[in-house]
């Protein structure tokens, strides 16, 4: 490998691309039909494994990476050619070797070295297979170390410049924009002798020093390996003498047309395995650089409009610029309260300039945060395979629907939101969905139905986990809970009652399985929820199914909210959660205790909690009637939150507390205001049971 390429910055780009392509693998297995599997499939689940296999084989130091893949791509061809009958026993096998792949590509992404029993294992595994496709018994030496040699032997590397020939490197289809690019790039591998362009080909003859390799690994990050064939020729004019020499010694083929171009392919963007799988070139003998370019054709042009489609940034650069936003956003409510005591007459040229400044930083917020979005489908993504898995183990039959996987949802929650919703999913398949003779005993289908959708409703997502299994069974987790000693009776409504399945400890299963029953994971599911400053609701019909619904803001970096006095303290409540505010009136209020009071609110009595007891400020309003009432709403609750003055509705950017402090029971977080002092942000789901129980609370 020649010096003149440092294919280490590469490195970075190769383990993302790697990560997305086994993605892509997962999620083509596990929509494969074993009966009539989708050729289509097949052949994108086959370029995935060659990409990765190529990109490790070109960098020459990912060894495991490399055999690991090429055995699995070896029995991915027999598959899609039609030599091998896909089982469902093969998948499961794929599916394991793409764990194991994941794995080594993680192992050397952190610069460490992959597990080496499971590379002999999974190694072990795939030969074993291709052996009996083959028809050879695993007692059969002689066969078996011919065939494992045969395998293992390494692929012909491209032929290097030895004939004193350029090497003629041919494109396309190119776009302008790239032919720039690629002229640069070949400049400095070396000398360009000649070069043309006839329509969306470019051809270039270079005088270089580098092996054919160097040329493929620089052109593959700007094109699909399948758009490129590199191989010594005599540039138009040179003798015919020294090109046919050259002609006869070629041994680098185009790169679609056998597997010596494997090296080349890893680099080449992963969001094209799917795009490009319709024109899956097969293998043949013909050597020619123009035919695979012509069976590269209708892909390119598949993939041209992703010319300008997206560039990778890190996330920490991301989060910098969010950071700044947030400053802007600080800096700009200075000026506002700074500017609120100057006279409109003699300023207006200031104060028109302070309000434009207050739309553009709003429109540069959103945009900004738009960057931080991600769709739900890498969440949801992840779930075929557990659902497949899981009923596997339970021996039932479930078919898993999504719906909103575009929706999107703030990066800091989407990777928070992966285990609650796990533990939904598994408690779904465990107890909610039945057996399927069952589910034929009950009318059902024998298969069930594991439903996940996502949507935006206001400032929030919803994110439902929904099963039409038997639904859940009041009068168990009645019986439990009386049995635990927890305060219900057989009047509770089933709301209530469906709550009580969050307890802790608390769980109706007869007995502990692998997936569920150990009675931790719905308490640790509405903790870590309520943790992102979101709620779970519980709906459930007796054999009709059970309905999970989980209820996010959509980011936690920049948040609308009012800004309301107690005493000489400021506090933020989320604007999401305020409905109306009044001034209650003597007619309105209601005693239920010496301590508990309620007010009467359009025929709806709701629950009054001061502000001024939770968090015991000084100073504060004591009556009721000159106080003002915001009224509040969470988890399918109202409540009237007293304090003592209305200040604005602004913006405010969101300080971790937590990291910065402590956890503050009834805080979710912290700003900065205008003046440079810091306001509280109200957790309003918090509200109601610190005001039940204050002591217990902040215990």
């Amino acid at each position: 490998m020649s010096s003149g390429v440092d294919l280490s910055q590469f490195y970075e780009t190769f383990f993302d691309e790697a990560d997305e392509l086994l993605a892509d693998m997962e999620r083509l297995l596990l929509e494969l039909d074993l009966d009539e599997p989708d050729r289509d499939q097949l052949n994108a689940i086959f370029r995935a494994a060659h990409s990765i296999k190529g990109g490790a084989g070109t960098f020459g130091c990912f060894g495991q990476l490399a055999e690991t893949t090429h055995l699995l791509e070896n029995l991915l061809d027999l598959v899609r050619n039609g030599e091998m009958q896909l089982r469902k026993d093969m998948i499961d096998l794929f599916l394991e070797t793409k764990d194991v792949l994941t794995g080594q590509v993680n192992a050397y992404r952190e610069e460490q070295e992959p597990d080496e029993e499971a590379y002999t294992r999974i190694c072990a595994q795939l030969r074993q297979l291709a052996l009996e496709q083959k028809g050879i018994l695993a007692t059969d030496t002689k066969g078996t170390e011919a065939i494992l040699q045969a395998e293992t032997e390494p692929e012909p590397e491209p032929a290097a410049n030895t004939d004193g020939l350029p090497l003629w490197v041919s494109m396309g289809p190119v776009s302008d924009k790239d032919a720039e690019a690629l002229q640069q790039e070949m400049e400095l591998m070396g000398t360009i002798v000649h070069q043309t362009r006839e329509g969306d080909r470019l051809d270039i003859w270079v005088e270089t020093t580098g092996s054919a390799d160097d040329i493929l690994a620089v052109c593959c990050f700007i094109l699909n390996a399948d758009q490129v064939s590199v191989k010594p020729a005599a540039a138009p004019g040179q003798a015919a003498a020294p090109a046919a020499a050259a002609a006869a010694s070629a041994s680098v083929p185009a790169a679609g047309a056998a597997e010596p171009a494997a090296p080349v392919a890893a680099p080449a963007a992963p969001a094209p395995a799917t795009a490009t799988v319709a024109a899956e070139p097969e293998k043949t003998e013909a050597p020619a650089p123009v035919a695979a370019p012509k069976a590269a054709d209708k892909p390119a042009k598949a993939a041209a409009p992703k010319e300008s489609g997206t560039i990778r940034v890190g996330v920490e650069k991301v989060d910098q610029i969010i950071n700044l936003v947030g400053e802007l956003v600080i800096t700009q409510a200075m000026l506002v309260q700074t500017a609120s005591t100057l006279d409109p007459v003699v300023h207006d040229r200031l104060l028109n300039g302070i309000e434009q400044l207050e739309r553009n930083a709003r429109d540069l917020q959103e945009s900004v945060m738009s960057i931080r979005m991600m769709p739900m489908d890498y969440v949801f993504s992840r779930f075929p395979r557990v659902v497949r898995e899981s009923a596997a183990r339970m021996n039932k039959k479930i078919r898993l629907v999504t719906k909103g996987q575009a929706t999107e949802l703030d990066k800091s929650l989407i990777e928070r939101i992966i285990d609650p919703l796990t533990h939904l999913v598994r408690n779904s398949i465990d107890h909610g969905i039945e057996m399927p003779e069952d589910r034929l005993a009950a009318g059902k289908e024998e298969e069930g139905v594991l439903t996940l959708s996502a949507q935006h409703q206001g400032g929030h997502i919803i994110i439902e986990v929904v099963d039409d299994g038997a639904g859940l069974n009041r009068e168990r987790i009645l019986k439990k809970a009386m049995s635990s000693g927890l305060p219900v009776t057989e009047s509770m409504p089933d709301d209530e009652v469906w709550q009580l399945i969050f307890a802790p400890g608390f769980s109706t299963a007869d007995k502990v399985t692998e997936i569920s029953g150990r009675g931790v994971g719905m308490d640790v599911v509405r903790r870590n929820i309520q943790s992102m400053g979101g709620h779970v609701q519980l709906y459930s019909r007796a054999g009709k199914g059970t309905t999970t619904r989980i209820v996010l803001p959509l980011t936690l970096a920049i948040l609308d909210g009012m800004s309301v006095q107690v005493g000489n303290e400021v506090f933020i409540l989320p604007l999401a959660h305020v409905t109306e505010s009044m001034q209650p009136t003597e007619e309105q209020l209601r005693s239920v205790t010496d301590t508990d009071h309620v007010m009467f609110v359009r025929g709806e009595y709701l629950p009054l909690i001061s502000l001024r007891d939770i968090f015991s400020v000084e100073g504060a309003e004591t009556d009721v009637t000159r106080a003002i009432a915001v009224i509040l709403q969470a988890e399918d609750m109202r409540f009237a939150l007293l304090v003592d003055h209305l200040i604005g509705q602004h913006q405010v950017v969101v300080k971790n507390l937590e990291a910065n402090y402590r956890k503050i029971p009834g805080i979710s977080a912290a700003t900065i205001l205008g003046d440079g002092s810091v306001a509280l942000i109200v957790d309003v789901f918090a509200l109601q049971r610190l005001a039940r129980d204050p002591a217990s609370t902040w215990a």
